[in-house]
């Protein structure tokens, strides 16, 4: 391992993420030097630091005494991990956005292309404590994207998160899920098994060591790194605080689009969504073509117009739509009256009334003609056949 190497991976170890004074001095000096500042409590010339900096700098010196780099690489090696720096082929340039914010380098497990998968890629985010709705929809969202060939990436916590990652393997596609501890720490323990499978078919992320265990702090630290690898992050639910939120601020900071599901407005869950939508300028989010619309390519990702659902009635010729229009609610009428409500005469009015009683709409009464249900239904013919017979909508005018 080259010495710029082990300089990320050793401050990777003894740095919080994304540090912005570390990361001041490493554009200033390179890692190498960074390291020996760190070692020697003395910064190069003309970098600038406050003694809230200084302290930060002192901290970092007791921590180097126990990294390890070379066995961090080993353990990384043993489950076929790797540390990926910037400048590299599989470093997603993307992740430069993030400024004084960008990680030192990264640590990945699984056989995923990071920068590859990133480049059509979506984030899905949203509560641990999910409602079957918000689960739901994470998981049809992300195979739905999977399917059209996008990237699923999550930050592997329960409810919103665990869906996603979930809908998105389902479908057979990538997912990448960015955490907050070691590539090889199962947390949440409860996700275990679906950290397995997303390092035996996708891609874990890391910007600590293996052997990290997982703190408050980076929790909220890693949600930056998840905004910057995709094009957009759809929230599924949030409530008022929440870690998704934290994660559209980053992406909304970064220029990226920030999308959100409505839910009712009685749940807790969505509260922060509705947030989004009202005071955010979010873009709202009901089906996959929406998001695809939202992050793909101008004018080529175009999501199709929804359509009024077509009743049966819809696909009749114009004259057999009026007669059965002319007919009354309730109770049945002869031909006659049925005639002047339609404003056609008798001949036409008894050609028609068979072709709507042969497809259901109608039938004979002691009295005349009525409705059947399927005739008083918008979902038409009794048998649940949206399509009446075709001699319906092909008869002459």
């Amino acid at each position: 391992m080259s010495d710029e190497r082990t300089a990320r991976a050793t401050l990777t170890a003894v740095a919080e993420p994304g540090d912005a004074f570390l990361n001041r001095i490493v554009d200033h000096s390179g890692p190498e030097r960074a390291l020996e500042s760190i070692r020697t409590g003395r910064l190069p010339d003309d970098v600038p630091a406050d003694m809230k900096e200084i302290k930060r700098l002192e901290n970092w010196r007791i921590r180097l005494i126990a990294a390890e780099p070379d066995q961090d690489m080993a353990v990384c090696a043993q489950f076929r991990g790797r540390l990926i720096c910037p400048g590299d082929p599989e470093w997603p340039t993307t992740l430069d956005d993030l400024g004084s914010a960008r990680p030192y380098a990264l640590w990945l497990r699984g056989p995923g292309d990071l920068r590859f998968s990133c480049l059509r890629s979506v984030a899905v985010v949203g509560s641990r404590a999910a409602s079957p709705y918000g689960m739901r929809a994470a998981a049809d969202f992300a195979s739905d994207l999977a399917d059209a060939g996008w990237t699923v990436i999550s930050g592997g916590a329960l409810g919103i998160d665990a869906a996603a990652h979930r809908g998105a393997l389902a479908a057979d596609g990538p997912t990448v899920a960015v955490l907050a501890n070691g590539v090889d720490i199962p947390y949440p323990a409860a996700n275990e098994g679906l950290f397995a499978e997303i390092a035996r078919r996708s891609l874990l992320v890391s910007e600590s060591p293996p052997g990290t265990h997982p703190h408050r702090l980076r929790f909220l630290v890693r949600n930056r790194v998840i905004a910057a690898l995709s094009r957009g992050t759809v929230v599924v639910e949030a409530e008022a605080r929440s870690g998704a939120l934290n994660t559209a601020s980053w992406a909304s900071k970064l220029g990226r689009m920030v999308m959100a599901v409505p839910g009712p407005i009685t749940s807790r869950s969505s509260v922060g969504c509705h947030r989004l939508l009202r005071e955010d300028g979010a873009t709202l989010i009901t089906r996959t073509d929406e998001i695809i619309e939202a992050v793909g390519r101008l004018g080529a990702d175009l999501a199709p117009p929804r359509h009024s659902p077509v009743l049966p009635r819809d696909r009749l010729e114009p004259v057999t739509r009026a007669v059965l229009e002319a007919f009354p609610a309730r109770g049945a009428a002869g031909p006659a009256q049925l005639a002047v409500n339609a404003g056609v005469d008798l001949t036409t009015i008894n050609a028609k009334l068979g072709l709507l009683a042969a497809a259901g709409f109608v039938e004979r009464a002691s009295s005349g003609w009525r409705l059947t249900q399927a005739g008083k239904s918008p979902k038409g013919p009794a048998d649940g056949d949206s399509h009446p017979p075709t001699t319906l909508h092909q008869e002459p005018e």
